[in-house]
């Protein structure tokens, strides 16, 4: 057995560790929430396998391995901690049956974690070798442009049948340009620069403070806060993480009294943002916030149904949800029977009982899920593992064709591929992250064509 292989194998210790000890859930699901956190340090110390050096770590942390892993990975293996506490904290005999399967999950939560990183170190490579150059002195305007002439085309794109499913790629691309363009416009002084792209980002963040999601706000806050930290470490470092703590606070608060005005009572945007910001600066409703951190900050509990259900209700499904993954890549105007995405993954979770048939809830699993449902522990350790290389890969890609991290990962990989940060049903992550792939190609073509990209 090489070296090399041996080091990634101690990646695993702790799924292994939390299967044998599974007749104590309790202790098998520590092992498993704290081997993410020993997957962490293996993986950014290096002993697995060198991190990048061609940049420092502020200056290189949209790489996968960094953001896309600690968003990724903390949301999906980190955040059940909340869940198991509630489980274990009340002496209600109704939910010892949660604890074993809770600890299950958790289970699958590392394995998946150890997937995922031994997809990306497998495929790294750094330095990227760069095909394609630019001028550094036109990349801010450039942004700003690109910022510009994004949100427009989203939004035209969204109203012309087949085109729908580049909306979000050319919004999200807009407003990475234009945070981008941002950072860069202020430490440079450009006051024009910097007034057209903050009213662009002021713009995006309070389209993100009426969409009724919490996760729009909290990643216009991050996003910006990563892109000035090159230049502002000590005041980013005061400012941003604090207020990004205080989100996670007030935002259940803010975003509940936002829905139930915008949503169940039917009130004009503005006026749900007024009630909604009102009550959260008056600390009404602060009790939702640990139900918050238990049911909705983490999806284990979902993730127990499938659990409950497959394989002994609902036989593993095999390769056929990669099948309908292929599918879903198909644009409708070729295929005007195509069977609709969203009722191709609601089949499953009604089939598991997470919801009833006829519900207004939606309620689609995670990518994980998915990988637990086509084959159990090996259907998380390859479908992780490819998540993992394909995300490394096409991170690459962008450095190659466009000059570098700057545009090609900060810009172009962040903006078109934001949906991996989050990791959803295998069917919309497949159709996203093909066409954000072609999308990438297209605009790599327009850039040479506008001789901004040079061949180095």
């Amino acid at each position: 057995m090489s070296r090399g292989l041996e080091r990634y194998l101690l990646l695993y210790i702790p799924w292994v560790l939390a299967y044998l000890l599974r007749a104590d859930p309790v202790m098998s699901y520590f092992i498993s929430w704290l081997g993410s956190f020993y997957i962490f340090y293996m993986c950014y110390t290096g002993k697995i396998k060198p991190m990048p050096k061609d940049l420092s770590v502020g200056e290189q942390i949209m790489r996968p391995v960094y953001i896309v892993q600690i968003i990724f990975i903390g949301y999906m293996a980190c955040t059940s901690i909340f869940y198991f506490i509630n489980l274990i904290s009340y002496q209600d005999l109704s939910l010892d049956d949660k604890i074993p399967l809770a600890a299950q999950c958790q289970q699958y939560y590392v394995l998946g974690h150890a997937a995922f990183v031994t997809g990306i170190l497998a495929c790294m490579k750094y330095p990227v070798q760069i095909k394609y150059t630019y001028d550094k002195s036109r990349l801010a305007n450039v942004l700003m442009v690109m910022a510009i002439v994004c949100l427009p085309l989203s939004i035209l794109s969204n109203k012309i049948p087949g085109l729908s499913q580049f909306y979000i790629q050319l919004s999200s691309l807009s407003f990475f340009a234009g945070t981008l363009a941002l950072a860069f416009a202020i430490p440079l002084q450009k006051l024009a620069n910097t007034a057209v792209c903050g009213f662009l980002y002021a713009t995006n963040f309070y389209q993100a403070l009426v969409s009724g999601f919490k996760e729009p706000i909290i990643i216009s806050i991050l996003v910006l806060g990563i892109f000035l930290y090159p230049s502002y470490k000590r005041t980013v470092s005061i400012i941003f993480i604090p207020l990004l703590i205080l989100l996670f606070v007030y935002l259940p608060t803010y975003n509940q009294v936002f829905r139930q005005n915008a949503w169940a009572d039917n009130a004009d945007s503005d006026e749900a943002y007024e009630a909604a910001l009102d009550a959260t600066l008056n600390a009404e409703g602060t009790s939702n916030n640990w139900d918050f951190l238990v049911y909705r900050l983490s999806e284990v509990d979902m993730f127990t149904t499938f659990i409950q259900s497959t394989p002994e209700k609902v036989d593993y499904y095999g390769l056929s949800l990669v099948q309908q993954s292929v599918y879903a890549i198909v644009p409708r105007i070729f295929w005007p029977s195509k069977p609709i995405t969203e009722e191709m993954v609601m089949e499953r979770v009604y089939d598991a009982g997470v919801v009833y048939r006829g519900s207004a809830v939606s309620a689609k699993p995670a990518y994980i899920v998915d990988g637990y449902l086509s084959g159990g522990w090996l259907g998380v350790l390859l479908s992780l593992f490819a998540y993992g290389a394909v995300v490394q890969l096409i991170s690459q890609k962008a450095e190659e064709l466009f000059g570098g991290y700057l545009l090609g990962v900060a810009l172009i990989f962040s903006g078109l591929f934001q949906i991996v940060w989050r990791g959803l049903s295998f069917e919309f992550m497949s159709n996203s992250v093909f066409w954000g792939f072609i999308t990438m190609l297209v605009i790599h073509r327009i850039m040479v064509g506008a001789n901004f990209l040079r061949r180095v």
